[in-house]
């Protein structure tokens, strides 16, 4: 039987600290993978006197306890929040897009160093940092930028919703449900669709083919 993975801890930042880093910075993004909405980015600077308990992998909470944290996150913490857009993403590619989400993060707190989600570092970063592969289940800084990430970017998607009904992005975010097929099939693309993702794509060339 397996072992149960541990929780985020903050090795990574008592590891900066040791290395002279004053403000550590933990940065993650979400939406790389939907088919409609921007990727988002959150940077946050824990207070260690100050840490919300609970901080985990977003993806392992559920909704109600994504947003409690998200709470007491801000309020205990420096945070910021920060996206790229769906042409952004077009324009430059989905990693491209999501690593400039993260520096606009990262560039509104000014830490001195940052624990980055993922197995790269962006080029622009601004600061020494560490990529930490599966850093929102490992690093507490990371994880508490995953679920502040992940709400904000929920919000937008209930937002855009409201404007674009059928698609089911309040529940889906826009990632690429049965439910949410169905609706582009039916009703087509619309302006927040990211139309270079296959699904999208493909559904637009048939619409293209079958056109008078």
């Amino acid at each position: 039987m397996d072992a149960p993975t541990p929780p985020p801890d903050l090795s990574f930042e008592t590891a900066a600290r040791g290395r002279g880093a004053l403000r550590i910075a933990g940065v993650d993004e979400v939406g790389r993978g939907p088919l409609a909405g921007p990727v988002t980015a959150a940077a946050v600077i824990l207070h260690p006197a100050r840490i919300p308990e609970g901080l985990q992998d977003s993806k392992l909470l559920t909704a109600p306890v994504r947003e409690r944290l998200a709470v007491q996150i801000i309020a205990a913490s420096e945070v910021a929040v920060a996206h790229a857009s769906v042409h952004e993403i077009e324009t430059l590619n989905i990693l491209r897009a999501s690593h400039l989400a993260m520096c606009r993060a990262i560039a509104q707190l000014s830490p001195d160093y940052a624990i980055v989600d993922g197995n790269a570092l962006p080029a622009d970063l601004g600061c020494p940092g560490e990529a930490v592969v599966r850093g929102d289940g490992r690093c507490l800084s990371v994880a508490a930028a995953s679920i502040v990430a992940k709400v904000a970017r929920d919000r937008i998607m209930v937002d855009l919703a409201q404007q674009h009904p059928g698609y089911g992005w309040e529940t889906n975010s826009g990632y690429s449900t049965k439910r949410h097929i169905l609706a582009l099939n039916e009703f087509g693309a619309t302006a927040h669709h990211r139309r270079t993702f296959a699904p999208v794509y493909n559904i637009l060339c048939r619409e293209k083919s079958i056109s008078p």
